[in-house]
């Protein structure tokens, strides 16, 4: 809205109509005549569809008699109304546009909606106005068709795993389509990616297992390097039966040495390691 009205008048044209019928009604007094007011008006009514501003951001293609002339813009300048025409203003700066692909099957028949926004720029005004009849639709329509398409090619791992590399590969697609018509495309990221609640549920129990299986796999190697250890000490303590019994009465004293605990000990075992006297000891020891 803002645009046609800036294509039809400006505030500067405004300002030279107003300043121009005001300047035909002072003559218009001064020398008792209509002629003043009413070339006044015409010359202020011409200036005010003549006279055109565009913004710092913008260019404007400029048609006489339907042909192109040229770029016009930023700053101020004339037209012939009536003969001259100018085509809508085309915006240089970044724009961000959001694309949205709904109920696309990934590689592996995984129904998912996915969200991403492509930044992009107009470089060649001249080309973005003469090759495409509205580039801001051509856009979108192009960055659906090439999301969904990407989506097709990668299962839903890749997708949410490597969300970087889908987004250069959609830059790739959608810049090679649009440098024909002035557009650049700088960069397109993968917002989100959302899968079914049902699925979603599934992915959750089945992560849920692995980590069990995982948990279960590692107690079995740790149970297996302790039967290991166990085996390499019972090598050991074969052949040197006053080594297991040093072993054991370390055992025995660091058991004893808390206070309140109670250990119950075979006495085949204490007679073999031969601490009778020494449990004697520890006993009287205790008592006094």
């Amino acid at each position: 809205m803002y645009q046609r009205l800036q294509q039809q008048v400006s505030s500067v044209g405004v300002t030279v109509f107003v300043v121009c019928v005001i300047a035909g009604g002072v003559g218009t007094r001064l020398l008792g005549h209509p002629a003043p007011a009413v070339v006044g008006a015409l010359v202020g009514l011409y200036f005010m569809f003549a006279i055109k501003v565009v913004r710092q951001w913008e260019k404007v293609a400029l048609l006489r008699f339907g042909r192109y002339v040229g770029l016009r813009g930023p700053g101020m300048f004339t037209i012939i109304p009536i003969v001259d025409s100018l085509s809508r203003y085309v915006d240089q700066r970044v724009r961000v546009t959001k694309v949205t692909a709904e109920s696309a099957l990934t590689r592996d028949t995984v129904p998912v909606n996915v969200d991403a926004i492509v930044f992009w720029v107009v470089w060649n005004a001249e080309k973005s106005i003469l090759e495409v009849e509205s580039f801001t639709d051509a856009i979108i329509m192009s960055a659906q068709t090439a999301l969904r398409e990407s989506i097709v090619r990668h299962e839903l791992a890749q997708m949410i795993t490597a969300r970087e590399t889908l987004g250069h590969e959609l830059q790739r697609i959608l810049d090679e389509k649009t440098n024909p018509w002035g557009i650049t495309v700088q960069s397109v990221e993968i917002r989100d990616v959302r899968i079914p609640q049902a699925l979603e549920d599934a992915m959750s129990r089945q992560a849920q297992a692995e980590r069990e299986r995982q948990a279960r796999i590692i107690l079995g190697q740790a149970e297996t390097e302790i039967a290991s250890k166990f085996e390499q000490a019972a090598q050991v303590y074969a052949d040197k039966p006053v080594a297991l019994h040093l072993r054991a009465m370390n055992m025995l004293y660091e058991a004893l040495k808390e206070r309140g605990s109670m250990v119950v000990v075979p006495s085949s075992a204490i007679e073999t390691m031969g601490l009778g006297g020494l449990l004697g000891t520890t006993a009287l020891a205790k008592e006094q």
